[in-house]
């Protein structure tokens, strides 16, 4: 087992990182004060999981209660949310009830928002089951739900108590999702991280082949990234936009065609792609460059191209509403070198229709 810390004063909390620790609820136990918690996870990961983890708690005295939702991006919104409400309050559960992430990326984001405002907020874990949970989004306490008008547009900063990031259980994730989770680590390695960018294109394939020890590097080298720039930069005043690096193309990319028809890490494959072009129109990186970049997403086989039959037009209007706005200039994250990203509000928005049309999919 490998451990990292979040340094947040006293609001720190630790990142496990292990093959085999969804069976140690021991590691769980010091935040359930009062033997009960509530799991939510969804449809998919129930069957496969659920059972095992609520096991693993009675051998320490911890009753679970589950809430199942349905699974999919679509499936992050109000409604669901609510039921989450629903069912803890139906169960009685207490300001000191944890609730408990089990599933990706959809049921973390809702968990720690439905713990941020259930009783003005009660103790979250996150139990990451993909590879893009396990990497980014259980790390660093941003929570949302989506609005038909911007994806993760409702949402609180709310920091988990502990993360149990358990590879093994990346053995069942579709390959789809698996090459998902790989466009953020990518990410990691473009913005800060060139040694990791020169591991990636040694390792890639095994990551591909699902190699235990490679999964294991690539996830405690993502979250060793978010770690230092959380505790840097909680609530993304300054260094943690980094992060979003071919995110305000991605999340419009997401919105635009409809949440759900493509998974968030295909999204961000093609947005980082895109930022890298815009850079490289720009000046800042070179042409190499660029076809180093792209030929990383390639071999994951996520996408390099934006999605076709959507009006680039529509899609710049949506990256208009995109959370880093600011005086109405649009804040895009872009690579002044391949490991050294920086913000940006110098590119005009017909620049950007027009990388979107000359990078629009055409397989």
């Amino acid at each position: 087992m490998e451990t990292l810390n979040v340094r947040l004063g006293d609001r720190s909390y630790p990142i496990h990182i292990g093959r085999g620790l969804l069976d140690d609820a021991d590691l769980l136990a010091p935040f359930i004060p009062h033997g009960r918690v509530a799991v939510v996870t969804n449809d998919i990961v129930a069957p496969l999981y659920l059972r095992r983890l609520t096991d693993a708690l009675a051998r320490v005295g911890v009753e679970a209660v589950a809430v199942v939702l349905p699974d999919g991006e679509e499936n992050k919104n109000w409604r669901n949310l609510n039921r989450i409400f629903d069912e803890v309050l139906e169960a009685r559960c207490e300001r000191s009830t944890p609730l408990v992430a089990l599933g990706g990326g959809v049921v973390g984001d809702m968990t720690g928002f439905a713990a941020a405002c259930y009783q003005r907020g009660v103790p979250f874990v996150q139990i990451p089951t993909t590879l893009l949970a396990q990497v980014d989004s259980s790390v660093g306490g941003k929570t949302a739900i989506n609005h038909p008008g911007g994806k993760n547009m409702i949402g609180a900063f709310y920091q988990p108590r502990v993360v149990v990031a358990d590879p093994g259980v990346l053995d069942t994730l579709p390959d789809r999702e698996l090459r998902s989770g790989l466009a953020e680590v990518v990410k990691y390695a473009l913005i800060r991280d060139f040694a990791f960018l020169e591991w990636l294109e040694i390792h890639l394939d095994d990551l591909l082949k699902r190699d235990p020890d490679a999964l294991e590097y690539a996830i405690f080298r993502a979250c060793l990234n978010k770690a230092e720039i959380v505790a840097a930069d909680e609530r993304e005043a300054g260094e943690r936009v980094l992060l979003n690096l071919g995110h305000t193309f991605a999340h419009a990319i997401e919105t635009g065609v409809g949440y759900g028809v493509w998974s968030h890490g295909e999204a961000v494959s093609a947005g980082c792609v895109l930022a890298a072009e815009v850079s490289r129109r720009a000046g800042w990186i070179s042409d190499d460059d660029f076809r180093r970049v792209e030929d990383l997403f390639l071999r994951a086989g996520t996408p390099v191209f934006g999605p076709k039959g959507i009006k680039a037009e529509y899609l710049v209007e949506l990256m208009r509403r995109d959370k880093k706005v600011e005086d109405g200039k649009i804040r895009l994250v872009l690579l002044k070198a391949l490991g050294d990203a920086f913000v940006s509000d110098a590119v005009a928005p017909s620049e950007l229709a027009r990388v979107f049309e000359a990078r629009t999919f055409r397989a």
